[in-house]
C-alpha cells in the first residue's frame, strides 16, 4: 500500500506548478529535514515551492545550517498554494497558525510516522514503520526521479540520525538509508556534532539547575519506575526549544525508570510533557489520555498549570 501511497504523491507534486509544505510547531530536525529535504527536490523539477513552521522564532542554530534554508518563509508570510504538504505533523493542530492553509488546500497531503497518526490529509502517507519522516520523504523523492544528491541527502540525514538517537534505536532498513546518504556525500561526523553533541555553555548550567529538581518513583508502572525533572521558565530563559527538548536524553537514562518525563514551561503556566520509555511500556495511550500523542516509545503533550499540579496530574495517570 504504501508504495502505490508514495508514487500518488509523487504524481501530483510533479503535477502541482507550486506547492507549500509545511513543517510542526517547535520544529526539530526530522520535521525540517524532511521539509527542505522533498523541498529542494520539488526545486530540482522547476516547482515553485515555500517551506514554513508556526511561530515567530529563529530555527535552532543547527538546523538554520541545513541546504536548503532559503526556502524557509515566515508563517505569516506563507502565500498556502493549492496542493500543501505538512511534513512529520501527527495531527492538523501541530501546524498551529498554519493548518488553515493545509485545510483550505485542493490537495492536502500528509507524510508521517507517527503512530497516533489517523489521517487528516487527501492523501495520508503514514507508516509507523519508518524510523523517521525523512524515510517516507525519501521514498517520495525516488518516485519523482529526483536524484538525492548532497544537500537533499543532508537534510534528510539530519531527520534520520536524531530521530533514531544516533542509531540506537534504528531499524535495519534505517541503517540501509542512512549508508546511501553518506554515500550521496554527507558529512555524517559533522552533522552528529552539529545535531547532537553541541550545546552553548548555558545549556550545562541549565542542566545543573534542572537535574537538582529529577525525582525517582521507582513504585510507579506497577513497579516499572518513573524519573522526572522539571525545567520551569527561569531555567529555559535564553535557551531554544531544541536545548531544552535534549535534556530528557539525559534523564531517560537512569537505570531504575522504564519512563522518563521531563515538563518544561514556555510561558507562565503553560508546559510541554516529554515522555520516553525503555521497551515495556507503550507512550501512546499515556500521552492521548492528555490530549497528545507520538510513538510507543517517544511521546508527548500539552498542559497547563503549576509545576505541582501537571507533575501530579502526570503521576496520577501513571
Amino acid at each position: 500500500m504504501a508504495p502505490d501511497t508514495a508514487r500518488l504523491i509523487a504524481e501530483t507534486l510533479r503535477n502541482a506548478g507550486s506547492v507549500t509544505i509545511l513543517c510542526h510547531v517547535r520544529p526539530d530536525a526530522d520535521t525540517i529535514g524532511s521539509g527542505l529535504g522533498l523541498g529542494l527536490a520539488l526545486r530540482r523539477l522547476g516547482i515553485d515551492v515555500e517551506v514554513s513552521f508556526p511561530g515567530d522564532t529563529s530555527l535552532p542554530e543547527g538546523l538554520s545550517e541545513l541546504p536548503g534554508v532559503e526556502l524557509l518563509v515566515d508563517a505569516d508570510a506563507v502565500v498556502g498554494h493549492d496542493t500543501v504538504v505538512a511534513v512529520d505533523a501527527a495531527t492538523l493542530g501541530r501546524l498551529a497558525c498554519l493548518a488553515a492553509h493545509f485545510s483550505d488546500a485542493t490537495r492536502s497531503i500528509v507524510i508521517d510516522h507517527h503512530v497516533s497518526n489517523t489521517g487528516f490529509g487527501s492523501i495520508d502517507y503514514v507508516d509507523p514503520g519508518a524510523d523517521c519522516t525523512a524515510a517516507l520523504v525519501l521514498d517520495v523523492v525516488d518516485r519523482l526521479g529526483v536524484d538525492v544528491d548532497a544537500d537533499i541527502a543532508t537534510c534528510l540525514y539530519a531527520g534520520l540520525i536524531t530521530d533514531t538517537g544516533s542509531f540506537k534505536w534504528a531499524r535495519p532498513a534505517s541503517l540501509t538509508i542512512a549508508a546511501r546518504l553518506l554515500e550521496a556525500g554527507v558529512d555524517g561526523a559533522r552533522w552528529s556534532r552539529t545535531l547532537l553533541d553541541s550545546h552553548p555553555f548555558a545549556w550545562l548550567q541549565m542542566v545543573e539547575k534542572v537535574l537538582a529538581t529529577a525525582t525517582l518513583r521507582e513504585d510507579s508502572l506497577h513497579g516499572r519506575g518513573l524519573v522526572y525533572a522539571v525545567i520551569d521558565n527561569e531555567a529555559s530563559e535564553g535557551l531554544d526549544w531544541a536545548e531544552l527538548e535534549s535534556v530528557i536524553d539525559v534523564v531517560r537514562t537512569v537505570s531504575e525508570a522504564e519512563v522518563a518525563a521531563v515538563f518544561k514551561e514556555g510561558d507562565p503556566g503553560e508546559w510541554t510533557v516529554s515522555l520516553r520509555s525503555k521497551s515495556s511500556v507503550d507512550l501512546v495511550p499515556i500521552a492521548q489520555s492528555h490530549g497528545g500523542g507520538g510513538h510507543h516509545r517517544a511521546a508527548g503533550y500539552s498542559d497547563t498549570g503549576s509545576a505541582d499540579d501537571v507533575v501530579a496530574r502526570l503521576v496520577d495517570t501513571l
